[in-house]
């Protein structure tokens, strides 16, 4: 593939926004898949080719549909199931909500049938890359969970595996010349310093050392010039901080003023007008209910009301 070199004043996407990350790595093509492929084997630690975004996701080739799913789900040419999801602000319950999503994932498979027991479980991922916060409180920026018995230290040796990449634990890696680093570390400072200008330099070692990187960075650089897509990208981002913001401020408001009944009826306005204001950019109802969480019904009353 032809070689690519970042330049100093390249405008770059951020890579670790939802829609930017999924826009990468599920796109139907070699080096989209091909960079899934080598992100998941370098944080398993195996190499394991992904062959199927699962069919019960909705459709990659339109970003805003794209934008409903929180994370990718795919599966490997040997069957094992991983869930990959970038999450720039991991919440108090996070490791409770992995550990939820890759049970959800393990049991989901069939083994019904005559010809079938349980040893036919495949190996099931759940991947979590927490962009912004510190949330384990040690300066090991890789882990990887599964269970065991903490007394005897003894694994069960079951199919399940959590791991988790704290992208804001990396300024001793970053300082560490490219060809030293393990792969993992390669797509963690890859992650997190892609768009810092003054990294650009180990930004393209790594690129140039690591076929998978420079494959998810062919992508990037198509996605970032689209200007269409680019633009549905960040919108999408805004209206999704948005909602943030305004969330937290009638959280903020109420405590002041004390009042549960205010903040109940601030946030129902808070959902509406961002509802409103995103319906009125083109954004699907299926979209705007899941960051507002406002019911279908009540949306298309919304989208009546605008015309």
């Amino acid at each position: 593939m032809e070689k690519i070199i970042f330049q100093e004043d390249e405008n770059l996407i951020d890579i670790r926004l939802d829609g930017a990350f999924k826009a990468v790595f599920t796109k139907n093509t070699p080096e989209s898949t091909g960079a899934l492929s080598n992100l998941v084997s370098a944080l398993i630690g195996r190499n394991i080719t992904i062959v199927t975004i699962l069919a019960n996701e909705p459709p990659i080739g339109n970003i805003r549909d794209r934008q409903l799913r929180l994370d990718i789900n795919c599966r490997a040419e040997n069957g094992e199931l991983v869930n990959v999801e970038m999450c720039f602000n991991p919440r108090p319950f996070e490791p409770v909500r992995m550990e939820f999503h890759v049970t959800k994932l393990y049991t989901g498979q069939d083994i019904r049938g005559t010809d079938k027991d349980y040893k036919d479980l495949k190996q099931t991922y759940q991947i979590a890359i927490l962009a912004q916060e510190r949330f384990f409180q040690d300066e090991e920026f890789y882990h990887s969970f599964e269970y065991y018995d903490p007394s005897h230290n003894l694994s069960l040796n079951g199919r399940t595996r959590i791991i988790s990449l704290e992208l804001s634990k990396l300024k001793t890696v970053v300082e560490k010349p490219a060809s030293e680093m393990k792969k993992s570390e390669l797509w963690a400072v890859y992650l997190e310093y892609l768009t810092d200008r003054s990294k650009r330099s180990i930004i393209n070692e790594i690129v140039e050392i690591e076929e998978g990187i420079a494959m998810a960075s062919g992508v990037l650089l198509k996605v970032s010039r689209d200007e269409e897509e680019r633009a549905r990208i960040m919108r999408d981002e805004k209206i999704e901080l948005d909602y943030q913001s305004e969330m937290t401020y009638q959280r903020r408001l109420a405590r002041t003023e004390g009042r549960e009944e205010g903040r109940e009826e601030g946030r129902t306005e808070s959902r509406e007008q961002i509802a409103k204001n995103a319906l009125g950019k083109g954004m699907s109802m299926e979209l705007v209910h899941e960051i507002t969480g406002l019911d279908i019904d009540r949306i298309k009353s919304i989208q009546a009301e605008c015309g």
